[in-house]
């Protein structure tokens, strides 16, 4: 395959700011400063009675702020995210978060206003409201569990110099570890994203010996981390419980992202109920490995002995046409990325772990990080990320208050990118050992998108009562492992250093709740993805429907159009069908494939 133009490199930030002490950045802050300054002089004026005109201009007005916000903020992050060691990144960050709590706490007034006003005059607003219209609608909703305006202030002000420090301190811990694996007799210091590449090594001692590493860094500073989890739980459950009066800790994310509990509760008993899925699969793989029983270092572990690398360039290019088979137009949005110097894909000490796409506003291009390693993994990452970024830039259209999609709906262009990247490659090599390796991988990512998120979603909702009922560090590693056994059962050998593993989870410090978007959002394209094979073009007007609405409506609507009813346990089950059959197809393949 002919090679892209573009080179492994770090980001460019320009697009934002020049530096960041450039002077730039200063005028833009004091811009920003000036709008707010004029948008509070609406106050005075807010009434039942306000004109449709006016009453947009006002939230155009609000727009263009969280616009210029979303940019200075997104420089800090972004910047700090490059390198979570540069100390000049993180007090910007730090002064940015501040700015941000007292410019929101300013325009606060203008969102109480809109949920206290009386149905009827919110009514006739909401009818011109264009497309600020569900926006405005879910502000109505949050009406129920919102303070008044001084307390609302106050929990603005302690939240920058309480749980979002708390966060940052848990990335500026975990990001200067380095790993120590001895590789061929050699030790090796390497991040935690080069230390993962050997999860998926051939060699059964150095998977071992890679997850070993991993624990026995974080071991000694679980007590640490796992005191920052209970703060941070504890401020979720006083705020969000004990004075807004949320039924549940996980009610809160639902509520953002305007799924019913029931809906959340249903996804996942129907992944428990599918546990004994998994249990089939990694006795398959074990046979294939030729082990009795797979340990838990062995989940991802190749079932041949070498496994081939792709250089930037060509994953790059598989990844670009791929998109191109299915849409020229997906195609050329993922090129923007390239073209614009918006993804980092080097590999270097500092950066942040993980890979992300940072949409920072409707106008710009997003950002995409990630360590590339030129493994097959990484190259099904880009087309996971490319596939978000797709996503925003068809979102575009919507203002900055509504382009963007709810959690569970965000994961359906990323994985579905990978699912089209798996059909390419499919395609261009029908070799069975192809087939055997890809199906392999489709499992071990279906294992670790719905299974794996499941339970961690499982622990959250554990964690966060146990916590309120005083269970200490070393009670949440016991839940852990318990929840581990119960996903697990008898289908391998589960040790007792991987009950530390949950301070080794970001999300459940930055994001409480967010992991459940992940099985919410594989299985949802699992039955779309069997929708475009049953279809063909047919699907595709359909399918970049839901990219295009981005959070310009309900996720129940949203779905309704494409046929989907999220609240029955049917749909759910019917993804996991298709990891069945997925399942079964991999069994009909000789070993002697291997």
């Amino acid at each position: 395959m002919t090679e892209s133009p573009f080179v492994q490199e770090a980001w460019q930030l320009s697009d934002l700011f020049p530096a960041l002490n450039d002077p730039a950045v200063e005028r833009a802050l004091e811009a920003l400063q000036a709008g707010v300054a004029d948008f509070e002089t609406i106050r005075s004026g807010l009434n039942e009675t306000l004109d449709t005109a006016t009453f947009v201009s006002y939230l155009d007005q609000y727009d263009a702020l969280t616009r210029q916000l979303s940019r200075l903020y997104a420089f800090g992050s972004l910047s700090f995210a490059a390198n979570t060691q540069d100390q000049q990144a993180l007090t910007y960050l730090a002064r940015m978060r501040q700015q941000a709590a007292e410019l929101q706490n300013r325009t606060l007034f203008f969102s109480l206003w809109w949920k206290e006003l009386a149905d009827k005059a919110a009514a006739r607003l909401l009818a011109a409201a264009g497309d600020y219209r569900y926006w405005l609608e879910a502000l109505r909703r949050q009406k129920p569990y919102t303070l008044s305006e001084a307390e609302e202030k106050i929990i603005n002000l302690k939240d920058v110099n309480g749980v979002r420090a708390l966060d940052t301190l848990y990335d500026s811990i975990t990001n200067r570890y380095t790993f120590t694996l001895t590789i061929d007799g050699e030790p090796r210091q390497l991040t935690r994203g080069e230390l993962q590449v050997y999860y998926r090594d051939p060699d059964p001692d150095l998977r071992a010996a890679s997850y070993q590493t991993l624990h026995r860094v974080y071991a000694p500073d679980a007590p640490i981390l796992g005191q920052i989890y209970q703060a941070i739980v504890w401020d979720w459950r006083s705020e969000h419980m004990n004075l807004r009066g949320f039924r549940s800790p996980i009610s809160v994310r639902n509520l953002a992202n305007d799924i019913p509990d029931d809906v959340v509760d249903t996804l996942l008993d129907v992944c428990q109920a599918n546990v004994g899925l998994f249990h089939r699969y990694f006795g398959l793989k074990a046979r294939w490995l030729g082990m009795e029983r797979l340990r838990r270092y062995d989940i991802y572990a190749p079932v041949r002995r070498s496994e081939r690398r792709y250089p930037y360039g060509e994953g790059v290019a598989m990844v670009l046409e791929s998109f191109r088979q299915f849409d020229p137009e997906f195609a050329s949005m993922a090129r923007r990325v390239f073209a614009e110097h918006h993804f980092d894909g080097e590999i270097r000490p500092g950066k942040d772990t993980g890979a992300f796409c940072a949409t920072v506003e409707p106008a710009l291009t997003p950002w995409v990080l990630q360590s590339y390693q030129g493994r097959p993994d990484d190259v099904a990452t880009m087309a996971h990320e490319l596939g978000h970024a797709v996503h925003s830039m068809l979102a575009s259209h919507h203002t900055a208050l509504t382009s963007r999609a709810s959690l569970p709906l965000a994961e359906t262009a990323s994985t579905f990118g990978e699912m089209l990247l798996v059909d390419h490659l499919l395609a261009a090599d029908p070799d069975p050992e192809v087939e055997r390796d890809l199906l392999f991988a489709q499992m071990d990512g279906a294992y670790a998108t719905i299974m794996r998120q499941a339970y961690f979603a499982l622990f959250e909702r554990a964690a966060h009562e146990r916590i309120a009922a005083g269970a200490s560090v070393d009670d949440l590693s016991a839940l852990y492992l318990d929840l581990l056994r119960e996903q697990f059962g008898d289908a391998l050998d589960l040790s007792d250093d991987f009950r530390v593993e949950w301070v080794e989870v970001p999300h459940f410090y930055g994001t409480p709740f967010y992991v459940y978007a992940y099985a919410f959002g594989q299985l949802l394209v699992l039955s779309l993805y069997q929708q475009f094979l049953r279809e063909g073009d047919a699907f595709k007007p359909r399918y970049r429907a839901i990219l295009a609405a981005g959070g310009a409506a309900a996720p129940d609507e949203i779905l309704t159009r494409a046929g989907i009813d999220m609240r029955a346990a049917s749909f759910w089950q019917g993804g996991f069908d298709v990891v069945a059959n997925l399942l079964d197809r991999l069994e009909q393949i000789p070993q002697a494939v291997a």
